[in-house]
């Protein structure tokens, strides 16, 4: 993965399981929302591929790629909501676009989606009447929507304060035990990483590419490589 001649990672190899929560992890400047941006169809890879129950994404028709990226649902990491809209109206955006619901069947999926995230009584706030942890589970609400195969999550607990980050992984852990939604999370918060992988890749900035995949609690104990032990256990012995 690269920008022009820039190679930001290179000899990526990993599997997401279904119904697993997978964390990709690293240093800051190691490619993560880089890898995220081509999982999710935003940047080619310039080379090799990425695969969705087998298939090759980047070398599927455009049509087909379409159709793949709307079984993903996306929770930026500012949130990325329409400050002119209200909560409801912003998870409601992308019924409107993409399917044929009638405005009664959109507003009650809405309004199912809010409560899903514990915001049912919030449909008519606007954004900046909420807080920060509230706006990301209105983006939670909103990647959802469209009842997606795979939740991806760009640095989630970023911004907000350690109460609020906690809170937004159990609410990530309740979704995944009541949904079965694959995840797949970009972080380099450890009280997250421990709280709710399952798996993870660790992307190494200096050699520009993986270090290794594991369980990040198994990790931390028993990885043979200094960096990722150190990450993962904060320098500490």
């Amino acid at each position: 993965m690269g920008y022009g001649d820039t190679v930001i990672q290179r000899d990526l190899s990993f599997a997401i399981r279904r119904g697993d929560i997978f964390v990709i992890m690293g240093g800051s400047g190691s490619g993560k929302s880089t890898l995220m941006r081509s999982l999710i169809g935003l940047l080619a890879p310039q080379a090799g591929k990425i695969l969705f129950d087998g298939e090759s994404f980047w070398d599927a028709p455009q049509r087909a790629r379409i159709r793949r990226m709307r079984r993903n649902g996306v929770m930026y990491q500012s949130g990325a909501l329409w400050s002119s809209m209200t909560l409801e109206e912003n998870v409601a955006l992308p019924l409107e676009q993409y399917t044929r619901l009638r405005p009664s069947q959109i507003h009650d999926v809405a309004v199912y989606k809010l409560a899903l995230v514990g915001l049912s009584a919030y449909c008519d706030f606007y954004p900046s009447e909420i807080s920060g942890g509230m706006r990301k589970r209105v983006g939670v609400a909103r990647a959802m929507a469209l009842d997606p195969d795979i939740l991806f999550f760009d640095e989630p607990s970023a911004g907000l304060d350690p109460l609020s980050a906690r809170l937004l992984d159990d609410l990530i852990l309740e979704l995944r035990e009541s949904l079965g939604t694959t995840m797949v999370v970009v972080t380099h918060d450890l009280a997250s990483i421990f709280a709710i992988a399952d798996d993870s890749v660790f992307l190494d900035a200096a050699t520009q590419t993986m270090l290794t995949t594991g369980n990040p609690r198994e990790l931390r104990e028993h990885s043979e490589i200094q960096i990722v032990r150190d990450f993962l256990s904060r320098g500490e012995t």
